[in-house]
């Protein structure tokens, strides 16, 4: 990457859309369907784990290397046996409709064009099998919240290998809801309106368990099989068992916890603190990671969520022990502002500030993370 070819690519960018994550967050919020914002952007108790996610990567700095020849750069990562142009990932979030009409169907097409993987959350606006239909040569995952009815997880999880997706991500940090005085405030829940039944009504298993098949019985159900607290280790060796695909574990941040995953053959970890939506108070995931990454000791891939906004912050998860970074919020704003083309730029910019901060820093690619020192205030 050359100093003139950087500055052409600059040169040529449009500005017909917005640079900043602030910029697009208030593009959205005049976009979104009424409530939707307010959810999307609200988090749990005073929001300290939302704003300590964000404000933890400033007190980050990187001590960049010189003189490394960064003229050949190289952002690609390879993740359970797939390799991806950049180390991005789409987090999985839930009633996308609520940002746009297409929603996941126009995201997971934006995710396949910019070749980084889509996670499909359980909770979605379009079923599994849609959403593999919309973008059939895209990587894709799924998400799964696991069901009190057990067999409604595996029966999601048998639906996903058989529509393609090449991971399973269990969400385990979402036995309950969190309290969200945002939602409580503007009685919005969308769960609650049947916005995230898409996968719901699409599932045999489900379906057969209900009493009738109208619309306060299909919610009620939902809602109840929602409602986990009983979830255990037990259950996930009981996945590992039911497939074939890898199996992350998305809401670590405890070291004990990712060693726990380990011996349990899990196959990949997702620090994550749901964005602060679930549990108020908590360590910021990028403060989490190098104690997990120190005990993890590189034996499965280390993935991070929650408080990227930036191509920088990107650089310093992966400084600290990240294999890849998911993101939330940033797509999502985009996908309200400007549908599928809103997603591209979105992850277009991260790319860019993500590669310009690497030759910055002395790094051609992420094999050389290593050389990377970062500091702490």
């Amino acid at each position: 990457m050359s100093s003139n070819h950087q500055n052409v690519s600059i040169k040529g960018q449009s500005t017909d859309f917005p640079l900043s994550f602030e910029e697009w967050e208030k593009k959205a919020s005049s976009l979104m369907q009424e409530g939707g914002y307010s959810y999307a952007r609200s988090s749990a108790g005073r929001e300290e784990t939302a704003r300590r996610n964000v404000e933890a990567f400033g007190k980050w700095a990187i001590v960049p290397r010189m003189l490394s020849n960064v003229s050949d750069m190289d952002l690609s990562v390879t993740l359970f046996g797939r390799t991806y142009g950049h180390p991005f990932l789409i987090a999985p979030v839930g009633v996308q409709k609520l940002a746009h009409p297409e929603g996941e169907l126009a995201t997971a097409r934006a995710a396949a064009a910019m070749n980084i993987p889509f996670i499909l959350s359980t909770v979605a606006s379009h079923s599994i099998e849609e959403v593999a239909a919309a973008a059939p040569d895209g990587s894709k995952w799924f998400q799964l919240y696991w069901s009190s009815n057990e067999d409604i997880s595996f029966s999601m999880v048998e639906r996903a290998e058989k529509a393609g997706y090449e991971a399973i991500v269990v969400t385990v940090d979402t036995i309950m809801p969190g309290f969200r005085e945002g939602d409580i405030r503007n009685q919005f829940s969308p769960i609650s309106k049947g916005l995230g039944k898409a996968n719901y009504i699409n599932d045999p298993v489900f379906m057969k368990a209900l009493p009738n098949h109208d619309e306060a019985s299909i919610v009620a159900s939902l809602l109840e099989n929602m409602y986990t607290p009983a979830l255990h280790w037990k259950h996930i060796a009981k996945l590992k068992e039911k497939t074939k695909l890898p199996v992350l574990l998305k809401g670590i941040l405890h070291p004990e916890d990712a060693l726990t995953a380990l011996e349990y053959g899990v196959d990949g970890i997702i620090v994550s603190n749901h964005g602060g939506r679930q549990l108020d108070g908590t360590i910021a995931t990028i403060d989490a990671l190098p104690a997990i990454a120190e005990a993890v000791q590189k034996r499965m891939p280390i993935l991070l969520d929650s408080g990227i906004r930036r191509g920088t912050d990107a650089v310093k998860a992966l400084a600290l022990g990240a294999d890849s970074v998911l993101i939330g919020r940033p797509f999502l704003y985009g996908l309200a502002s400007n549908g599928q083309q809103g997603v591209e730029k979105v992850l277009e910019r991260l790319f860019q500030e993500t590669e310009l901060t690497l030759a910055l820093s002395g790094i051609p690619d992420l094999s050389q993370m290593g050389r990377l020192k970062m500091v702490r205030d």
